[in-house]
């Protein structure tokens, strides 16, 4: 079983983040809620507040092999602006770990230069931050060891792609069913 890290920063999108926690919970996939600052409870963008199960400093980033960053606004930018999760970020890419990033959340991948030559999406507001990205306008996008959603209307699609990846497209197309997934 892999273990996965979904870092949530205060204006997260609460659909984006916690529908990852779901489907990947369901499918028994060891994830973990992680804060960026030192408290244990982030407020989304819409005012949802949420119990984290670690702060980052409490993260062993050698145990974890995948990294989810949600969108939202203004959880993007505050992901983007710690720098010690960006730098696990960027040695994930680098090392062939699985990062993942919906919505706004893409954008990161791009400015860090992680896009180049890769096919991606992200929120249409955002397509231009995809530096180097061959960009598609699909719900969710695979490539390699990068995975792309493109807003909360594809958070379902987006979780999906990610267990995709760990499990199989079976366990992919087992859960769709599963949960009445119908697009």
């Amino acid at each position: 079983m892999s273990k996965t890290a979904i870092f949530f920063a205060t204006g997260y999108e609460e659909i984006e983040a916690l529908t990852v926690v779901d489907i990947l919970r369901r499918a028994g996939e060891d994830i973990t809620m992680v804060s960026i600052t030192d408290k244990r409870s982030v407020v989304s963008s819409h005012g949802v507040e949420v119990m984290m199960d670690k702060i980052f400093s409490e993260v062993n980033f050698d145990e974890v092999d995948v990294i989810v960053l949600p969108g939202g606004m203004p959880g993007t930018k505050n992901l983007e602006a710690c720098e010690a999760l960006m730098e696990q970020v960027d040695t994930f890419v680098e090392t062939g770990k699985i990062v993942a990033a919906v919505c706004a959340a893409p954008s990161i991948l791009g400015h860090r230069g992680h896009l180049k030559g890769k096919r991606a999406c992200s929120f249409p507001n955002f397509e231009d931050h995809l530096e180097g990205a061959k960009v598609k306008q699909e719900p969710a996008v695979i490539d390699a060891n990068i995975i792309t959603g493109r807003g909360m209307g594809a958070a379902i699609p987006f979780g999906l792609a990610i267990l995709e990846k760990l499990q199989g497209k079976k366990a992919a197309e087992e859960m769709a069913k599963s949960i009445v997934y119908l697009g």
